[in-house]
């Protein structure tokens, strides 16, 4: 579950499953459009076109190095990823400013679901984001360790305040990761 510190990792719901909960800064509309907005996104995630409805297109480029500090370089497991990554799929569910679901589709292997439900709790919003369906373990522990690498840098830009670097903080969750969730 979710901690004030935001310190607990994603739970695994399922042998394909995660779902990771954060405190975030509200109020929850300013929230929601670091979502949807693509040039505020860009600061957290990645940068793309989303049609805000169900059925609506979702294309998010995914840039890592431009969420690092100079010299903090992908881990090995993760050098091809020094080229943008791009998440193409449709809209599933769209109930502004609560609830956003879309399909994820990244590369031929890897199509799955991805929830972000939002609660407003005084000046807080509870952000649980669910990401399903993943096809591997390595899936799993890549997907996990990555929304909480990147909502930390979401949390951190809300807050006003300098983010971790991505990779080093990518490199440290992934191999927390890869210990807790048990092989397939």
């Amino acid at each position: 579950m979710t901690t004030l510190d935001n310190t607990m990792l994603g739970e695994i719901i399922a042998k394909d499953a995660v779902r990771i909960e954060r405190w975030m800064p509200g109020p929850i509309e300013r929230l929601w459009s670091y979502w949807i907005d693509p040039d505020k996104r860009r600061r957290w995630f990645g940068a793309g076109e989303i049609e805000p409805l169900v059925g609506g297109h979702v294309e998010i480029l995914i840039q890592n190095a431009d969420l690092s500090d100079d010299g903090d370089l992908p881990p090995p497991k993760y050098a091809v990823h020094t080229s943008p990554s791009r998440i193409i799929g449709r809209v599933t569910a769209c109930e502004p400013p609560k609830l956003f679901g879309f399909r994820w589709q990244h590369g031929p292997d890897l199509e799955s679901d991805v929830r972000v439900e939002l609660e407003p709790h005084g000046d807080k919003v509870l952000l649980r984001l669910t990401h399903t369906r993943l096809p591997s373990r390595a899936a799993l522990v890549n997907v996990s360790a990555g929304w909480q690498t990147h909502l930390g840098i979401l949390e951190a830009t809300l807050a006003g305040q300098t983010p971790e670097s991505f990779w080093r903080t990518m490199d440290r969750l992934d191999a927390v990761y890869d210990q807790r969730i048990p092989a397939w």
